[in-house]
């Protein structure tokens, strides 16, 4: 809905409450009248139960938790506090013409003083609900939604005050070797002849200050090799290689890719020898 849908649906609400709150006024302050309020008290009296349901309405939206459920219960005891005292006012009609004995609500006297004691305590209770409504509503600290936490997360990032928390380890020279160490023998690979480079003096320059992780647009591009191609590659370098050497640490070196990568590669392979192992008793057998 747009803005003006808005607008329009906020001010028919508050019409057709201002309306409804019309009518209960005319019965809330005969009932006023009958308790033993004056004019002014009586004239006022409406704006202690319906106004302190609003209050509460407000007070509603704005709480969560305990807070909430409490506004809640003050709504619906004052909603059906005035909704008593309208049925009654209905029921009565000597209330329209201030006909009626001075504290006379019913005929029957248990209902009677129950009724005095209802419209005579409710000024009582706005008071003190009101007041700790309002106190709730002052002291209510919103929670932090999940976007502004993981936006504030985003900042701290970029200010580098998380950097040693966010950014892993990378793995040491001395791991790397132990790690090599402990896995299986791997086969001598002879190097591939490269074309000799040409020599270039060095160049003394002053240390670079370390300025964090580098942006990925700033990085030297990389080449993907796919699925296939590395699979082509594995299959040449390991295939002097003993079953016992194929491990997914020599594979992931040998071919310089990742580990989860070596996994793959490895499994390949070695499906591959035991497809090639299960043919040749075929073809001895024929």
């Amino acid at each position: 809905m747009n803005r003006t849908g808005r607008a329009a649906l906020v001010l028919a609400l508050v019409a057709v409450v201002g309306m409804a709150f019309r009518v209960s006024w005319n019965a809330l302050r005969d009932i006023a009248n009958a308790v033993g309020a004056d004019a002014t008290a009586a004239t006022l009296y409406p704006f202690v139960v319906d106004g302190l349901m609003a209050l509460a309405l407000v007070a509603t939206l704005v709480l969560t938790g305990d807070a909430r459920t409490f506004a809640l219960r003050v709504l619906g005891a004052y909603t059906a506090a005035s909704l008593v005292l309208n049925y009654v006012h209905g029921l009565v009609p000597e209330l329209h013409g201030r006909t009626v004995d001075w504290g006379r609500l019913a005929d029957w006297d248990p209902a009677n003083w129950a009724l005095v004691l209802l419209a005579t305590s409710l000024p009582v209770g706005s008071i003190y609900f009101g007041s700790d409504l309002v106190a709730k509503v002052l002291h209510h600290r919103p929670a932090p939604s999940a976007d502004q936490d993981e936006s504030q997360q985003v900042t701290v990032n970029r200010l580098g005050y998380d950097l040693r928390e966010s950014t892993p380890e990378a793995p040491t020279e001395a791991a790397e070797l132990a790690a090599v160490e402990s896995a299986d023998p791997t086969p001598v690979i002879e190097p591939v002849e490269s074309t000799p480079t040409r020599a270039v003096a060095a160049v003394d320059h002053a240390p670079r200050r370390s300025t964090g992780r580098v942006p990925e647009s700033a990085r030297t591009p990389r080449p993907t090799r796919t699925p296939e191609q590395l699979l082509a590659e594995a299959r040449e370098l390991t295939a002097d290689w003993s079953d016992e050497a194929l491990t997914a640490e020599a594979i992931r070196k040998a071919v310089r890719t990742s580990s989860a990568n070596g996994r793959t590669l490895r499994d390949a392979l070695k499906a591959e020898r035991a497809e090639r192992g299960a043919d040749v008793p075929e073809q001895a057998a024929a």
